[in-house]
């Protein structure tokens, strides 16, 4: 497969720049992989597709408030950072990127805070944008996390080109986020309400978590043609071997296994055997899937619509058929759908 067959017109109208009122009152449309039919449903629908012992499984990390503003030493210029991930919290050390980047050099400082209460200096230079900060704090390290996450923003998506507003603090987030340390939150797991998910119980659909830490990897726009020539970024995973015998008892007894967003959809690839069952994982993934792809664990999929390109897209396209999916994406625009991760979501089956 090729970069430019994942091309599509999406009209900038299309892109949700917030939330629905009610998190599982966004549209949701049903592709039928094998036959390509189409049905147009909300998605507090969904369960009308599940059986009792169906099992899906969620990613439960959690979104920090990664962007900050901040100001140069000396000249005063605004710097804009965003927290990648934490390198040692003894010594405060951060991957970020810096933008502009041009103005940042090894050893500069740079205050955060209404006040300036807190001071990184750079002490990396890791890639064009990327910097490594030692933020100089000698407080208790709950603290230090408490004041750096207060200045912090929700690191909303850019494409959405606005500013974070107070709703995004809890809409950017799972309901059933635990595990701090995503910079992107698993957009197809935003539509499931607390009411959603006590009728899952109450139908005896069971469900499980896993742990995929999303960074901005899978999120970065492709610059090579041939797809086996891209390199998906490292994310931090876990998978327990509770998750695991819940999944397998579930797959062997014939159950549907629903893979909630394609984060889900990576970490379950990465460890899963030839046998269709998973193993415990905890480490990290680089796993990039795009077309042609064979599922062994997952027969169902809940993913939202994706921009053109997208490495999200391709996984899409991978699970639900090239062709299929295609013209989807052609239908979800010509309906109207929302795109991206405020946008509207797709459930892919059988």
């Amino acid at each position: 497969m090729k970069l430019s067959q994942f091309k599509f017109h999406l009209p900038d109208e299309l892109i949700a720049k917030h939330p629905v009122a009610h998190r599982d009152e966004a549209r949701l449309m049903v592709v039928h992989r094998k036959t390509g039919m189409l049905e147009h449903r909300v998605f507090k629908d969904l369960l009308d597709y599940f059986q009792p012992k169906d099992f899906f499984i969620f990613n439960d990390t959690r979104v920090f408030p990664a962007r900050l503003f901040g100001n140069k030493e000396k000249t005063g210029a605004k710097i804009e950072v965003f927290l990648l991930r934490e390198l040692n919290p003894d010594q405060h050390l951060w991957d970020v990127l810096v933008n502009p980047a041009r103005k940042i050099r090894i050893g500069n400082k740079l205050y955060f805070g209404d006040n300036e209460e807190l001071v990184a200096e750079v002490i990396d230079n890791t890639t064009s944008r990327g910097r490594t900060l030692r933020f100089l704090y000698d407080g208790p390290y709950d603290e230090f996390k408490k004041q750096l996450f207060a200045i912090g923003e929700t690191p909303i998506p850019e494409y959405l080109e606005r500013s974070a507003e107070p709703e995004d603090a809890e809409r950017y987030q799972n309901i059933f986020a635990r595990h701090e340390g995503a910079v992107v939150a698993p957009a197809a797991g935003l539509h499931f309400s607390r009411e959603l998910m006590k009728r899952m119980e109450i139908r005896d659909i069971e469900f499980g978590y896993l742990t995929l830490h999303n960074g901005l990897g899978a999120y970065r726009m492709i610059d090579v043609e041939d797809l086996t020539k891209h390199k998906m970024e490292s994310e931090q995973m876990i998978i327990t071997e509770e998750l695991c015998h819940k999944v397998n008892h579930a797959k062997d007894e014939g159950h549907n296994i629903c893979a909630v967003g394609t984060s889900v959809l990576r970490a379950v690839e990465t460890t899963v055997s030839t046998d269709g069952h998973i193993k415990p994982r905890v480490g990290w993934t680089n796993k990039f899937i795009f077309p042609p792809y064979e599922f062994t664990l997952t027969n169902s999929l809940i993913t939202n619509f994706h921009l053109p390109f997208s490495t999200l897209l391709m996984m899409a396209c991978a699970f639900g058929g090239y062709d299929v999916i295609m013209a989807t994406y052609e239908e979800a625009v010509k309906e109207k759908y929302r795109f991206g991760a405020y946008g509207d979501a797709m459930l892919i089956i059988d």
